[in-house]
């Protein structure tokens, strides 16, 4: 299979100056210590006016709860600082507060809590025009966002063209791979190598194919590679979405598209696993872009790669494709284990061109060029597209530049930033929890969706804020190995205890099972009570494996007691084992 790039170009681009990378934004953290109170007596209390009677007065409450306390300072609203002795848990803080809120002479106490930065509208000079990231009928809501999350710690790969040498980008270029197995197709001078650099994707009239038309290099990669992380509070430019995440070019297409083959090479060398004939990767990805596809189902070999990727807890947002119909027949967009974007528009309905449809999980924004009743091919709205980091060559690279962008290809990138902030955010996130925290924290589209947008439009800060202030759901495990033979049922159990009332639904259940002919299996999700979820019924053929997360809605369950997961073979000549399985409340 050859798959393309999922994008169309808007206007002519503008070239800025260079300038220094962006610095790391503030942060605050929840549940700090305590070190100082702000005690307020009302004007009748001779603390109000005496410093000793007030150093009297915290001694005496702070001996009440245990702890210390001593009179530090008066502020000029005539209020008393308190000192705690130093760094004082929240809890033991708010037993000396108890004894000051008892006393009635006291108007108020209150922690001496600390203030942050908080993330104001960058300095890069062509962010007003990033109406993707900030706009309140359509954008994503991202520099709210920024206050808690900025992508640090974080790469994500861009399985795309490659990239192009630009100053706004490079900052956050982390070292990549050339998977582009055909000489002619990488127009490098040989087939694999670690130089991912974009040497165009150009081609002739009828060179990809009969009837195939010219048309000029994309230099696509770096686009997608702007919106995750361009350098951001540099006074140039535009603003990435993680703009402190790393970025790791990893080129598959070039001429003509890319191969399958080289494809799900590059999806397992991104993700920490190994290739033959390839160095290992020295900055595994945690996130990857893929914004690219071809008409058809989701192949094996596709899914054997995302599914890998996924088990060793890479995230992976595909572009759902630009054909205006069911993203169920290209692919990646209809693989399982993935996050399919479709593309909203400026006035949040979906855009014309995007695939839509039961398998779309999220809309991201991806604008429009130009309107569905506009002529093909013009440009009458190139405000309403993505601009991102470009170049200027129309075959070979020439100088950098910013354009707009439309396409799914672009949508896809806002969800893989979002996913970066989520990771740096919250480093113990599981691409299954990263999936869901997106889809329910979404907000639904202010126009509309014919056909299906998934769960409605990304907020990146209602995300974000979602998971650094829920505690972590509780998770349960058996990794004990469970031979499967021919012809037989085995249970692994899990006993779950100290979760309370019932389990969710949206029940996360992952499995991972090593078997020859996946076909063969039936695998249910066994209640305490008896209750039988199937979750896998003899699909996928002669596909090896299982490494999924299923969603299962179990919320009439009790969630304490001992779950199974039973899997049944149902023929001869293959066997394998329950490697492990999970329990996510």
């Amino acid at each position: 299979m050859s798959v393309t790039l999922l994008a169309g170009s808007a206007t002519t681009s503008v070239a800025l100056a260079a300038a220094d990378p962006a610095p790391a934004a503030a942060a605050a953290t929840g549940s700090a210590p305590v070190e100082n109170l702000i005690v307020g007596y009302k004007t009748s209390a001779a603390e109000a006016s005496s410093n000793t009677a007030a150093a009297t007065d915290a001694a005496a409450k702070g001996k009440k709860a245990s702890k210390k306390a001593k009179f530090e300072r008066r502020l000029g609203t005539g209020a008393a600082l308190v000192n705690l002795g130093g760094a004082t848990a929240p809890a033991d803080a708010a037993a000396v507060m108890a004894q000051f809120r008892a006393d009635p002479d006291v108007a108020y106490v209150e922690p001496d809590s600390r203030a942050y930065a908080l993330a104001v509208a960058p300095n890069d000079t062509e962010y007003a025009k990033q109406w993707d990231l900030f706009e309140s009928t359509a954008g994503m809501n991202v520099q709210t966002a920024w206050d808690k999350a900025t992508g640090s710690g974080v790469t994500v790969a861009v399985i795309d063209t490659g990239y192009v040498a630009h100053t706004d980008v490079a900052p956050n270029i982390v070292s990549g791979y050339d998977f582009i197995s055909s000489s002619s197709a990488a127009r490098d001078g040989g087939g694999r190598d670690a130089n991912p650099a974009d040497e165009g994707d150009w081609s002739a009239a009828g060179e990809c194919g009969t009837g195939s038309l010219a048309s000029g290099s994309s230099w696509h990669g770096t686009h997608v590679a702007g919106t995750i992380a361009a350098a951001t509070n540099n006074s140039k430019g535009v603003a990435g979405i993680a703009y402190n995440a790393k970025i790791q070019p990893v080129r598959v297409l070039g001429k003509c598209g890319g191969a399958t083959s080289d494809i799900v090479d590059a999806i397992t060398w991104a993700s920490g696993g190994s290739v033959p004939g390839v160095p290992a990767n020295a900055t595994p990805a945690k996130v990857i872009n893929m914004s690219l596809g071809g008409s058809g189902a989701c192949t094996s070999s596709y899914q054997n790669a995302i599914n890998a990727a996924v088990g060793r807890g890479t995230t992976v947002v595909v572009a759902a494709g630009n054909s205006n119909a069911d993203a169920a027949g290209f692919t990646p967009a209809s693989c399982a284990n993935v996050i399919n974007v479709a593309s909203s528009n400026r006035a949040g309905s979906r855009s014309y061109y995007s695939n839509y449809g039961s398998i779309i999980d999220i809309a991201a924004p991806g604008g429009e060029t130009r309107r569905a009743t506009d002529t093909p091919g013009t440009v009458t709205t190139p405000e309403n597209a993505i601009l991102s980091t470009l170049n200027a060559g129309t075959t070979t690279p020439g100088a950098e530049s910013y354009k707009p962008y439309q396409g799914t290809s672009m949508a896809a990138p806002h969800i893989a930033g979002l996913a970066a902030l989520l990771v740096s955010a919250k480093s113990s996130l599981t691409p299954a929890q990263i999936e869901s925290a997106i889809k329910a924290n979404a907000r639904p589209l202010a126009g509309t969706c014919t056909g299906g947008c998934g769960a409605g439009l990304a907020d990146a800060a209602a995300t974000v804020t979602a998971v650094t202030s829920t505690p972590p759901t509780p998770g349960f495990e058996n990794g004990t190995d469970f031979a499967i033979g021919d012809n037989t049922t085995v249970e692994s159990p899990i006993t779950v205890s100290g979760v309370a009332g019932n389990a969710p639904a949206a029940l996360k259940v992952g499995v991972t099972i090593a078997h020859t002919y996946i076909g063969d299996l039936k695998v249910d999700l066994v209640a305490p009570d008896g209750t039988v979820y199937t979750v896998h019924n003899r699909a996928g053929g002669g596909t090896d494996n299982i490494n999924q997360t299923y969603t299962v809605n179990a919320s009439s369950e009790v969630a304490n007691g001992t779950w199974k997961l039973r899997v049944n073979d149902n023929a001869g000549g293959d066997t394998g084992k329950i490697d492990s399985w999970s329990l996510g409340f």
